[in-house]
């Protein structure tokens, strides 16, 4: 057995044994969902950094920085940035509403603010596009043991999937926010460590001037400033994200919310230069890869000294597992309480609500499982994901905690019309949008237009 792959396998375990016993302590549904409102800032600082840092930020951004270069930074700065608006605005409205109205979801929010039938609505929608990033994580995970063991991508993909889903079903939030803990450390340090060596072997930033690098590699906006469109396509769906909002409502304070999630802001702007830099010296030493998903993992695995090519592969596999189980959180909370709780089965008792949140957590990590075996890489499935969740969220959630005349049908119009809009356009322009303009920006043009117009005629009549 390799190093690395033994050093994978032994943090896999860690992973399951900590989630196992931090989940002897959940005592039913608050716990599972929001861990009782206790978590410090520590806790949600760690806990949402690493959901933060998954495959879009490791995989997905060294892929960027392996095609596009230097532009690829925006990928997670702007995730960064909506974390930091998110910090200072909608994060502490959002967590004195949970705990004054004992929401546990955002769907609880949602309905509260407008009806039902928006509740209904975002539900069903999370649930269809929400697929689409886990698959997107598990894709990154198997990327990793692609190149380590070279095991066949559908094997990784199912390891994966079980590491995820046994851990996080013993506790939800609870245990997420502890194995988060541990995960950070890892992915951190290994990073950390990879970056100086990996420069080093490529000669420093000069060496990442080579012959044959693609047009404008080196400038930080990239070709004619096209990595500006990571901004709205990204920034808008960390102030918005259903499992982030249901994060905070974990905190144990306002300001835990607020020093928590504004230190992981800075953390994933500063973060955000690495995979991508990384990605740039794998260009460098191996320009003829098959595909930009492997330049991360080849490079750690060919490139740098055993112990920390082990160790920051480790950590990627940490980075996909954090993600992919904020994800599964997102699911399977919401089915549980936005759809079977509340439309399904109204008067079922706490313990039947826990069993189907588990079971509805083992339903998604299947479905995830199917999509991660036929969406091509990691980013096109991360994409996806955010573009549709902004286009729904993003009028609804800002327009309802700054506008006290945002009605429930302007709401209703707003996604009903914006949504399919955004993911026709991406289907029809292959995620291209229409001249060079994003299917998001498209959706959010669409969201908003339609909400005005809605709010207006409500007004007049």
């Amino acid at each position: 057995m390799s190093l690395q792959l033994g050093l994978l396998a032994t943090f896999v375990l860690v992973q399951i044994g900590v989630g196992l016993w931090v989940g002897r302590r959940l005592r039913g549904t608050t716990d599972f969902f929001v861990a009782g409102r206790r978590l410090p800032a520590p806790l949600i600082f760690a806990t949402f950094l690493a959901a933060n840092i998954g495959a879009g930020s490791t995989i997905g951004a060294s892929s960027l920085g392996y095609s596009l270069g230097l532009g690829g930074w925006w990928w997670n700065a702007s995730a960064g940035l909506g974390s930091l608006v998110f910090a200072v605005w909608a994060g502490p409205r959002l967590w004195r509403l949970a705990r004054d109205r004992n929401f546990l979801t955002l769907g609880d929010y949602l309905e509260w603010r407008y009806s039902s039938a928006v509740r209904a609505t975002v539900s069903l929608i999370i649930w269809c596009i929400s697929l689409a990033i886990l698959a997107g994580q598990l894709l990154g995970a198997t990327s990793i043991l692609q190149v380590v063991a070279g095991v066949p991508r559908w094997a990784g993909a199912v390891t994966a999937a079980i590491v995820v889903v046994i851990y996080f079903v013993a506790g939800g939030l609870l245990t997420s926010a502890w194995v988060n803990l541990v995960q950070l450390v890892v992915k951190l340090t290994g990073f950390l460590i990879a970056l100086p060596l990996a420069l080093a072997a490529a000669g420093g930033w000069a060496g990442l001037s080579a012959p044959g690098t693609p047009e404008a590699f080196l400038d930080p906006l990239g070709h004619s400033g096209s990595a500006l469109w990571f901004l709205p396509l990204l920034a808008p769906a960390f102030l918005v994200s259903p499992g982030l909002v249901q994060k905070a409502y974990g905190a144990a304070d306002a300001r835990a919310v607020r020093l928590g999630v504004g230190l992981n802001a800075i953390a994933l702007v500063l973060f955000a230069i690495v995979p991508v830099a990384l990605g740039m010296v794998a260009r460098v030493r191996h320009p003829g890869l098959a595909s930009p998903d492997q330049a991360l993992p080849t490079l750690l695995a060919l490139d740098l000294p055993p112990a920390v090519g082990a160790l920051t592969l480790a950590g990627i596999f940490a980075a996909e597992m954090s993600a992919a189980d904020a994800v599964l959180f997102m699911l399977s909370t919401s089915f549980s309480q936005d759809l079977y709780r509340r439309f399904l089965r109204p008067a079922a008792s706490d313990a039947q609500v826990l069993k189907v949140a588990r079971l509805s957590a083992v339903v998604a990590g299947v479905a995830g499982l199917g999509m991660a075996l036929v969406l091509p890489t990691v980013v096109d499935a991360l994409k996806i994901f955010y573009s549709l969740l902004t286009v729904a969220l993003f009028v609804p959630i800002v327009a309802g905690l700054s506008w006290a005349r945002a009605t429930s049908r302007a709401t209703m119009a707003s996604i009903m019309v914006a949504t399919p809009l955004s993911l026709a356009v991406h289907v029809l322009t292959a995620g291209h949008g229409v001249d060079g303009v994003p299917p998001v920006v498209l959706g959010l043009l669409a969201s908003a237009a339609t909400f005005a117009a809605v709010a207006a005629l409500e007004k007049r009549t």
